[in-house]
């Protein structure tokens, strides 16, 4: 039986997956972290936490906990993808309203943009430093620079056109590919440096506690920041689970255990550039472009492409095409979603977005952990307080239905999501309190749903109806 709905609310591409093409089991969802997380950025949060100062183990302390700590809102947002089988914008209709779902869908499609131009750069910078190595007088041009950008842009379009079954493959294959080419550069970077000895015996460079703190809680904000995108849609990828065990044992292997093991990769290569070069290198591209070993060097650049593709079109496509959908389901579909990510990605101008680890991290990550936080903070309030857990599917995709609220928009999870965003940025304007900064995501996510519980449960007859 077809599902009925709105032509303004539906297309395919957003409709519940049904039963038979929920085939995603445990190892796809594990490989699919892991494919995700052994990525450039992956090794420049650890290599960008030892240029600030820490010591290896302090880098890797960070980088587990704050992969420990999103895993959760990421299981929790997971829940409702599974069990209903619709992606993230129609899941976020049932708290924000079917058209007030388009605000946070927004949000974070424009996150996304801003992650595939970074991605996308990075891709292309690879390319170029390969020329580089390769070919010298080829690549003494700006204009070759730019050739290699437009290249790999087009590479992501073309997988995205493709459509989720190619994703699917792409992180099944590259995964165990990746982590080996990843462990082969460390055991030869670390034996140009004298062994893992020289290179993990780098001291903590910070005096004090109070010292460490400073630059510790700013930087476990941004290692939550770093997948709280994904920690909102992550129901664009569990709708297609054969289980709710599945999505979740596969979750939990691969997320905590990639980012912890690449991180460290990142880690003693980083260690290993200060003990070679007496300084610490953080960009990848940029180390192995210092090496005069081709064989190498290529070897290395090429399996950073891949890997970059694969995040890239997983994290920081699939959502955004779904979001930009959901605007307009008549005329937007994923794959033209796809297309205008990657036009957006380009104009918020990756590059100066790339300039150093302080605005890589702290302005970056912690900038927009401070308008997502709050969303997750409403999305999970919705579904498992309010509603505990019980979605009318129908009502996602009718106007006049349970979540309509006032004209398709939930004011209360508006005005939640609005003094969230409002409470954890203010730091940015008021030294004072720029501590409420530095935990951005917690506060933000923790006065949103707090606030949206509260207006929720003034609304009596909306909560009795989102419970029948």
């Amino acid at each position: 039986m077809e599902l009925a709905h709105d032509p303004t609310l539906y297309n395919p591409d957003l409709a519940p997956v049904p039963i038979e093409r929920r085939t995603w089991g445990i190892y796809n969802y594990a490989a699919l972290w892991v494919a995700m997380s052994v990525c450039i950025p992956t090794y420049m949060l650890a290599s960008g936490l030892i240029a600030g100062g820490m010591s290896w183990w302090q880098a890797i302390g960070t980088i587990l906990l704050g992969n420990l700590i999103v895993l959760v809102p990421m299981l929790l947002n997971a829940h409702a993808g599974t069990k209903y089988g619709i992606p993230f914008p129609v899941f976020v209709r049932a708290s924000f309203g079917v058209k007030g779902a388009n605000l946070p869908a927004i949000l974070r499609a424009l996150v996304a943009c801003g992650w595939f131009g970074i991605q996308t750069w990075i891709g292309g910078q690879a390319i170029y430093s390969m020329l580089q190595i390769l070919w010298p007088d080829a690549a003494n041009s700006p204009v070759v620079m730019w050739t290699c950008f437009f290249a790999f842009w087009l590479v992501n379009m073309a997988v995205i056109w493709r459509g989720i079954e190619t994703i699917k493959f792409l992180e099944g294959v590259g995964a165990p590919f990746m982590l080996g080419v990843g462990l082969l550069l460390l055991w030869w970077i670390t034996g140009k440096a004298g062994g893992l000895g020289p290179v993990l015996s780098t001291p903590s460079k910070f005096a004090t506690t109070a010292d460490f703190m400073k630059f510790f809680i700013p930087s476990l904000t941004g290692m939550v920041g770093f997948w709280a995108t994904v920690a909102l849609n992550i129901p664009d990828f569990t709708r297609y689970a054969k289980s709710q065990r599945a999505q979740a044992i596969g979750q939990a292997m691969g997320l905590p255990f990639a980012m912890t093991l690449y991180s460290f990769i990142g880690v003693a290569v980083t260690s290993a550039s200060v003990v070679l070069f007496g300084e610490a290198v953080w960009d990848p591209v940029k180390l192995l472009g210092r090496f005069h070993e081709p064989v190498v060097a290529s070897i290395a650049l090429i399996a950073l492409l891949i890997a970059t593709l694969n995040t890239n079109v997983a994290a920081n496509v699939v959502s955004p095409s779904n979001d930009f959908s959901n605007l307009n389901p008549r005329l937007i579909s994923f794959r033209t979603g796809g297309l205008i990510t990657g036009v957006v990605g380009i104009c918020m101008m990756p590059w100066k977005l790339m300039g150093d680890y302080s605005a890589y991290i702290t302005g970056w990550l912690v900038g927009y952990s401070g308008l997502l936080g709050p969303v997750a903070g409403v999305m999970i309030a919705d579904y498992f307080i309010v509603r505990r857990l019980t979605l009318r599917v129908p009502d996602l995709y009718e106007r006049d239905g349970v979540y309509e609220y006032t004209n398709g928009f939930n004011y209360r999870a508006i005005a939640a999501l609005a003094l969230g965003i409002a409470v954890a940025l203010i730091g940015l304007a008021v030294p004072g309190l720029r501590w409420l900064y530095d935990y951005a995501w917690f506060v933000g996510f923790f006065t949103a749903a707090a606030l949206y519980v509260i207006l929720m449960r003034t609304a009596a007859t909306i909560t009795l109806e989102a419970r029948a």
